[in-house]
């Protein structure tokens, strides 16, 4: 199974939430320089806005300050806080951006040996070693497409050593993009494994529906959690 996940991106400070809209905002009074026309340009209140506002400063300290003056008669700027908390949050965004935009593939399986935060973990695609932070039974077993190496089935595995999981399978589908190609990986009955390659790789390694690869990760990169049982 292959998951997509989605996140809204905000930053807690002290016990001030802030989001998206809050950024926006923010934006907006930089851009017009005005928080009446950046209430206007988002459709929100002057008096919204600006209560919006004091309860960030708060929180955060001054985030804007008036300028007096000038041919437009002053208006309000955002202060160096301000901008660093925008940028604070775009990097957040960034990050978040790269997490939910590849996928993982899921894996159940049963725990039959574990030794500190690491398990092996019997599935229907075979043993995986995995992180598993806290003594389980049953567990589900999660790995992201970007950490997932395709191996051509008449290579080596030598070179790959720090790969300890690896499995054999066809490839089940393959969708290519502008600089890099989504692989789906079929191991075994209802087990698959998605992989984010190159398009490099992707001639390198013949890869074609039905062709045959080996799909390997290493066991920091596989992360299980608990299962919990519905019985009681």
């Amino acid at each position: 199974m292959t998951l997509s996940k989605g996140f809204e991106p905000h930053l807690v400070i002290d016990e001030t939430t802030v989001t998206g809209r809050d950024i926006e905002m923010l934006r907006a009074i930089d851009r017009f320089g005005s928080m009446h026309e950046a209430a206007n340009e988002l459709g929100r209140s002057y008096p919204h806005l600006q209560r919006r506002v004091v309860e960030l400063e708060e929180a955060i300290g001054q985030l804007t300050r008036r300028v007096r003056g000038g041919k437009d008669g002053g208006g309000t700027q955002l202060t160096p806080d301000a901008l660093d908390l925008i940028r604070r949050f775009e990097r957040l965004r960034v990050e978040l951006s790269g997490v939910t935009s590849v996928p993982e593939s899921v894996i159940s399986g049963t725990v039959i040996e574990q030794y500190g935060e690491l398990a092996t973990v019997r599935t229907a695609a075979g043993e995986i070693t995995a992180r598993v932070p806290t003594p389980a039974e049953e567990v589900e077993i999660a790995v992201r497409a970007d950490a997932v190496v395709l191996i051509a089935p008449r290579s080596s595995s030598e070179g790959h050593t720090s790969l300890r999981n690896q499995f054999r399978g066809t490839v089940g589908e393959l969708a290519i993009g502008d600089a890099t190609a989504t692989v789906t990986v079929e191991i075994a009955d209802g087990v698959t494994i998605t992989s984010v390659v190159t398009e490099e790789s992707v001639d390198r390694l013949g890869l074609e529906e039905g062709a045959d690869v080996i799909a390997a990760f290493k066991t920091t990169a596989a992360r299980a959690t608990a299962i919990e049982s519905d019985s009681g």
